[in-house]
């Protein structure tokens, strides 16, 4: 078996965020790596925040910094990986790539502990770059620039120190004295030889300043001394002219500022009034911002409260330090403060939000300042503060984000033409349920009823120099309506159209004159208001036009063709006719290339299933160039015009080409490629839309010519960083479509369906699935679905927080303290947290502040019935006691009394610290009332231990209850043991059954393959695999096959070889007898792992399904960072091959740009086996044009047919 691994949503959680002027010139990007992907983000003049590049590095990403030459007016990124390597990146603008300017291997691959890229820490000058690990070594390396200004690093010199765990680096900023680099250090040597403990409970953190001298080419260590064991992070403050250098600590519960030969300056970090007093504070992101004169530092902590710290200092002497609370965000992994006023908050779990500020926190707050700290006898004297609304930023865009990804599943409960992706991401407050749908989604400005059904609309301008459009023409069977755009859009009726009569097309032709096409004949509306009639010759009528700006071709009746030409006053004059051998279908003529008076081509497509492009040329006009022949029908063309470009935004060099694209009747797009100079048919491509014939529209997106293809639903064709995208857009069927341009909307799509006229734009491009959310309670842990009924039963559980009860009663209590005790909302249902209408009355969002933190024993959890149709809730069950739901499953017992029923797995008082321990297991039998809407306890079996795995097999339920695998039957007070089997290593986390065989996944173990014999009630296990494996999802392929994934991010199937699954199954006592001898305490039988494939993210769902109308199966999984990705198996031999072989090239010619290893990293665990990156394969449309040639050459095909087979790969699997 051999799978094509393909990722079809990039991972949207963040791991850190860096800010700074990648791309020269005044504006700000934003660096971002997600994982394995880098990204460079930019807010946009709408302030919405735009993906300028992403690419994949087929590595971890662990830490990035920027860094500038001084007097030099770009920033370099500095990246620390798993490679073993720094690298030093530069963004190239015109090119729009990454450029690697250098590439230091100085260590072993993998994320190890004394190998840095753990930390990385630059010279605020831009002069060194320390690079970390977590343990012991640390290198600087000098960065300079040689005589043609080009960077030039030095040696790497060594500031190792043997037992010594790092926490944080930082650079220190020292003018242009030799650079110092500041750490928190803890030596554990002592600790290490001590074994009654006493030492490690002594050990002592330590600041330690490293100087680099740059003459004698050398690091010392230069001072260190005693600093708060809770430090956790290092922040630096501006030195030289700038401020008084130096090193904030920020430690638990303090600030404090620290300098070689100061003494230090402490002060409380303010906390909520209703947190437990065994909690500390600690910082977990900070930014700093630095005005002509001034400057402060923005800190948030671990609950999401953001605070500004500022410093009072006279020349290098601090005299205070005053921490003020600024506003609540979600806790971020990184806050960027770029210079454009804008705050990035990229959220460790959720959306990440891009917030304006509207101030910068000088209005009085609740503030702590060194001068006012007291020491009492229990310790410095705490600071008390309230949450309150946003003050000093404002929400002004987000970024969704699935992270994490707990549970998936895909199916069709929308009887949509695709399935749907169920996920379940995020955690406490900011969970969601998020339906995902294969699409873009576009945001709808206006809708309005017509007068009928019409058939046909169009946009037009009044002039060809005119930025907006002037009129909507619409046509009935009967009538034509003119709308004038405007402040509103009305009726009008001097615009010179013929309104008695259907249209069939209708422009600007020349510069200033109108066009409109009816059955009888072109009515020509000069700009002064002369209309201009041409009447069709006889009886016969005009069935099919073809415009441009300049040329007009008409069919009639009988397939007569007839030419029309503006000439240079505007006139139209008919050029030449054309009898056809039958009927046409369909016309279109190209675009007017720049710069030329006419457009050379025209094409045809006739009722024989042939397509024709014929020469406009006045040399050899209306003749036959080429034919091309098609599977139907063809009832729709539109050429489209690519324009060169290279690099420029899209990333990609492709010279300028003419694609005709043709919607056939049986509901396939037909793509060629056109040669610009002689007309021939090359290279074509075809893809099933839907049902009805596409009609194809050529529109703008983005200032580029795309086209939008309207089939059963419509689909829009657009280019997007060099690749050619066609992807369905979520909205409903519509009839035909047309540019729109006015001042509200710049680049949208008027459209008609049904009776009424659509005005709509698209969000943002380049996106794989668009999402509809469903705010929940707490953190989902699983989720399955009614069978007949098609709802979603959700549990979820939270640790130490407080149930909604009492959170409501103590918001309450606050409100009333605060005086806002009837009037505000004091009597609010315990609802969820708020989706986007953050600003409703609610003073306190959960969704912002995060809950109220409790004693870290207590649990919350409930049990959700959504009906995904209307995303409401129908039930919610709390769980009382200090019980939180694990597992669930529907479940139908013999005795059909009942039907379908839901088993729910439930622990009590589950405490991980200082050892795991819990008071009790328990199984709950719901059954379902009011269809399905409903849930009522049956009732409740205590078990012994937590159960985290539950499966109907053969009208009972197994259970896994840590290591025993046991079959309950329905009792009428509890749930009845009838069979068990303890022999399993560690913990059951998932079942899965087929037949009489039941698959059990074990925590630490993989797989085990079991039977039931119903005639002795005995289960046992026949086969499992000899590899240790930390599981973390796991899904049933085929009857001997299993695929798992495990918590370092590994996907691998295994699979029983088919003469053992012949043997077992023959055998009478399937292979009982084998098991009871028992060998090396396993199973007589081994599984073999078929398939081995590193993803770099840990997989926390996998499962079959198939995302195209019939087409075949993928297993596709969601990982923790929030991607979407397919593993689709080859179906012939000669496509393994072409693809192994594309990856191998791609391999050699195109290394990661973080210097490591691509083969390594997909077998950074196991040797990858039988499956192939498509990732890696689809970044050869973004190599230089010579080195795609080399590569296809080598594999004898061109660069278009790898293109194509690309695309096709794709196009199998979404």
């Amino acid at each position: 078996m051999y799978l094509y691994s393909l990722t079809l949503q990039q991972a949207t959680g963040i791991i850190c965020a860096i800010n700074g002027n990648f791309s020269g010139g005044k504006t700000q990007e934003i660096a971002v790596a997600r994982g394995k992907i880098l990204d460079l983000l930019r807010p946009d003049e709408n302030g919405k925040i735009q993906t300028i590049h992403s690419v994949e590095v087929f590595g971890a990403i662990r830490s990035l910094a920027q860094f500038r030459l001084t007097g030099a007016q770009k920033d370099y990124i500095v990246v620390g990986s798993d490679s073993g390597r720094i690298v030093i990146l530069e963004y190239n603008k015109e090119k729009n790539v990454f450029d690697k300017v250098h590439q230091e291997t100085f260590g072993k691959s993998g994320c190890r502990r004394i190998v840095p890229g753990q930390y990385l820490a630059v010279d605020p000058k831009g002069r060194a770059v320390m690079v970390g690990a977590c343990e012991k070594q640390k290198l600087v390396y000098v960065l300079n620039r040689d005589t043609a200004a080009r960077l030039t690093i030095s040696s790497p010199l060594e500031a190792h120190k043997s037992h010594t765990i790092c926490y944080s680096v930082c650079g220190v900023d020292c003018g242009f004295d030799n650079p110092i680099f500041a750490a928190i250090e803890l030596d554990y040597s002592e600790a290490d030889q001590d074994p009654t403990g006493q030492a490690s409970s002594e050990a002592q953190k330590h600041l330690t300043f490293y100087e680099l001298d740059l003459g004698l080419n050398h690091v010392s260590r230069k001072w260190s001394e005693p600093v708060d064991n809770g430090a956790n992070m290092l922040v630096t403050v501006p030195g030289g002219a700038d401020g008084p250098s130096g090193v904030l600590v920020c430690a638990e519960n303090f600030v404090i500022y620290k300098n070689q030969g100061h003494p230090d300056v402490r002060a409380v970090i303010p906390r909520r009034g209703d947190l437990p007093a065994e909690r500390g504070v600690l910082v977990v992101s900070a930014a700093m911002h630095k005005q002509k004169t001034t400057f402060f530092f923005l800190l948030q902590t671990e609950y999401g409260d953001v605070f500004k710290v500022t410093l009072d200092h006279d020349g290098d002497h601090v005299s205070e330090l005053k921490i003020k609370y600024f506003d609540t965000i979600p806790v971020a992994a990184s806050i960027c403060v770029l210079k454009l006023g804008f705050l990035f908050a990229a959220s460790e779990f959720g959306n990440h939000g891009l917030y304006q500020f509207q101030a910068i926190g000088d209005d009085p707050d609740v503030e702590s300042s060194s001068s006012t700290l007291m020491e009492t006898e229990e310790g410095f004297q705490p600071v008390f503060f309230q949450p309150r609304r946003l003050k000093n930023l404002v929400r002004i865009d987000q970024v969704e984000s699935l992270m994490p990804l707990m549970d998936m599943k895909i199916l069709n409960l929308f009887e949509e033409e695709t399935p749907q992706i169920f996920s379940l991401c995020g955690r406490g407050p900011r969970s969601s349920l998020r339906i995902l749908r294969p699409g873009l989604a576009i945001s709808e400005m206006a809708v309005s009823q017509l007068p009928g059904q019409p058939s046909a609309v169009w946009t037009v301008k009044k002039n060809v120099s005119d930025e907006f459009d002037a009129y909507i023409v619409v046509s009935f069977t009967n009538a034509t309506l003119v709308l004038s755009i405007g402040e509103t859009v009305e009726e009008v009726n001097d615009s010179g159209f013929l309104d008695t009569t259907p249209s069939l097309a209708v422009s600007l032709i020349g510069d200033d004159s109108l066009m409109q096409v009816h059955p009888n004949g072109i009515r020509h509306i000069r700009e002064d208001g002369r209309i201009n009639e041409w009447r069709t010759p006889g009886k016969r009528s005009i069935v099919k036009v073809g415009y441009n700006r300049l040329q007009v071709v008409i069919a009639l009746t009988g397939g007569e063709l007839i030419y029309f030409e503006a000439d240079m006053s505007g006139q139209l004059m008919e050029v030449e006719k054309h009898e056809m051998s039958g009927d046409v279908a369909c016309l279109d003529i190209a675009p007017v290339p720049e710069g030329r008076q006419r457009s050379r081509f025209l094409a045809v497509g006739s009722y024989d299933n042939t397509v024709r492009i014929l020469s406009l040329d006045p040399d050899d006009c209306l003749q036959i160039l080429s034919v091309q022949s098609v599977s139907s029908a063809p009832e729709s063309l539109l050429f489209l015009e690519v324009q060169a470009s290279i690099g420029g935004d899209d990333g990609a060099d492709h010279p300028a080409s003419l694609f005709l694209n043709s919607g056939l009747q049986n509901g396939v797009l037909f793509r060629t490629v056109v040669d610009m100079v002689t007309g021939q048919l090359s290279d074509s491509r075809s893809r099933f839309l839907g049902l009805k014939p596409p009609k194809l529209f050529s529109i703008s997106v983005r200032g580029r010519s795309a086209m939008l293809c309207l089939s059963s639903r419509p689909w829009l064709g657009y280019i997007h960083r060099g690749h050619f995208h066609l992807t369905p857009l979520s909205y409903e069927t519509l009839e035909f479509a047309a540019p729109f341009s006015s001042d509200q909307c710049a680049e949208g799509v008027v459209s008609v369906a049904g009776d009424a006229l659509r005005i709509f734009m698209f969000d943002r491009l380049g996106e794989t699935f668009n999402e509809t959310m469903v705010p929940l309670r707490y953190t989902p842990r699983k989720f399955v679905v009614h069978p007949k009924k098609k709802l979603l039963v959700i549990v979820e559980s939270d640790q130490g927080a407080f149930t909604a009860e009492e959170r409501e009663a103590a918001k309450k209590e606050s409100f009333e303290a605060a005086g806002a005790g009837e009037n505000g909302n004091g009597s609010a249902d315990p609802m969820e947290n708020g989706g986007d209408d953050e600003d409703k009355e609610d003073p306190l969002c959960d969704e912002q502040y995060g809950y109220p933190k409790a004693e870290s024993e207590k649990w919350v959890s409930c049990i959700r019935v959504v009906d995904p149709k209307t995303a409401d809730t129908t039930c919610l069950l709390e769980l009382q006691d200090n019980e939180a739901a694990y597992s669930v499953c529907t479940v139908n017992f013999h005795d059909k009394e009942y039907g379908t029923l839901l088993a729910v797995g439930t622990v009590k008082g589950m405490q991980f610290w200082p050892k795991k321990n819990l008071v009790a297991g328990f199984i709950h039998i719901y059954r379902f009332v009011e269809e399905g809407r409903k849930l009522e306890l049956l009732h409740k079996t205590q078990v012994e231990g937590v159960p985290l795995a539950l499966c109907q097999f053969q009208g009972r339920l197994l259970a896994g209850i840590g290591p025993v695998l046991r079959l309950y039957d329905l009792g009428k007070k509890r749930l009845l043991r009838k069979c068990e089997n303890k022999l399993f290593p560690n913990t059951i986390i998932s079942i899965q059954t087929y037949r009489d065989r039941i698959y059990v996944g074990d925590i630490q173990e993989s797989f085990h393959y079991c039977k039931y014999r119903r005639d002795e009630n005995q289960l046992y296990i026949f086969a499992d695999d000899c590899v240790p494996r930390w599981l973390t999802a796991s899904h049933h392929v085929d009857f001997d096959t299993m695929a798992g994934a495990d918590k370092f991010g590994n996907i691998y199937f295994v699979r029983l070889p088919q003469d053992v699954s012949e043997e077992i199954e023959e055998d009478p006592t399937g292979g009982k007898i084998k098991w009871e001898q028992g060998k090396l305490n396993g199973a007589p039988n081994k599984v073999d792992e078929i398939v081995q494939f590193h993803v770099g993210d840990v997989v926390t769902c996998l499962q079959k399904a198939s995302m195209i109308p019939g087409g075949s199966e993928s297993i596709m999984y969601g990982t923790v960072m929030g991607s979407i990705g397919a593993l689709h198996a080859f179906t012939s031999r000669d496509d393994v091959d072409f693809f192994s072989h594309l990856e191998m090239h791609m391999r050699q010619e195109y290394p990661p740009l973080c210097g490591r290893d691509h083969m390594a990293y997909r077998s950074a665990y196991f040797p990858v086996k039988d499956v192939i990156d498509g990732d890696l394969c689809e970044q050869f449309p973004t190599l230089p044009i010579d080195l795609q040639r080399k590569i296809a050459d080598e594999l004898d095909r061109t660069p278009a047919e790898i293109l194509k087979k690309l695309e096709d790969a794709r196009n199998k699997i979404i």
